[in-house]
């Protein structure tokens, strides 16, 4: 299998935040979910900081490409294949939640409900002014609209939200989950 970090590496955004979140506490040995996870890229980010992995996805071959990877690198992920819409996530298990260039708008309150309590989900996807750029999706059910990602995290603290349209149009937050 090719090095996939080379050529689809981790996003910035999310690397960058696995960072700040380390140096503010949030301690490796965490456990951490990277949603919708293809061929691992970010699952690997998580294992590469110290994070115990959980991923997940509804195509095998990218499932078994991920668990590949982490194998090749002597990184321990657990990894599932599953159609979350009915095969629910657990409820408060993990510490950190990743979703990127991925919207599933009825998976929100799964995604919420099993990020712990004081845990921190980071998340980046396309926005409606993605369009523009004749890249990615252009279909409404996988665009969000302006504001969007920041109302589905109502009730979360919010440490970080932007929306941009350069170099792709995406809407980027980090929440965390009040701990009572």
């Amino acid at each position: 299998m090719a090095d996939t970090s080379r050529t689809n590496p981790p996003s910035d955004f999310v690397t960058s935040w696995l960072t700040t979140l380390r140096a503010s506490g949030l301690l490796p040995g965490r456990q951490a979910l990277d949603v919708a996870m293809g061929r691992g890229r970010h699952a690997l980010a998580l294992a590469r900081a110290g994070f115990r992995v959980f991923g997940v996805d509804i195509d095998h071959a990218s499932v078994a490409d991920a668990l590949r990877a982490a194998k090749s690198e002597g990184r321990a992920i657990t990894v599932w294949c599953a159609d979350l819409t009915s095969h629910p996530l657990p409820r408060a298990k993990f510490d950190i939640v990743v979703v990127t260039r991925y919207l599933q708008r009825d998976l929100f309150p799964a995604i919420r409900a099993a990020t712990s309590r004081g845990g921190v989900v980071i998340y980046e996807t396309f926005t409606t002014a993605q369009r523009v750029h004749g890249t990615g999706p252009t279909g409404a059910d996988h665009l969000l609209e302006p504001g969007e990602l920041l109302e589905r995290f109502q009730g979360f603290e919010v440490e970080f939200y932007e929306e941009v349209r350069e170099p792709d149009a995406v809407a980027r937050i980090v929440a965390r989950r009040r701990r009572s």
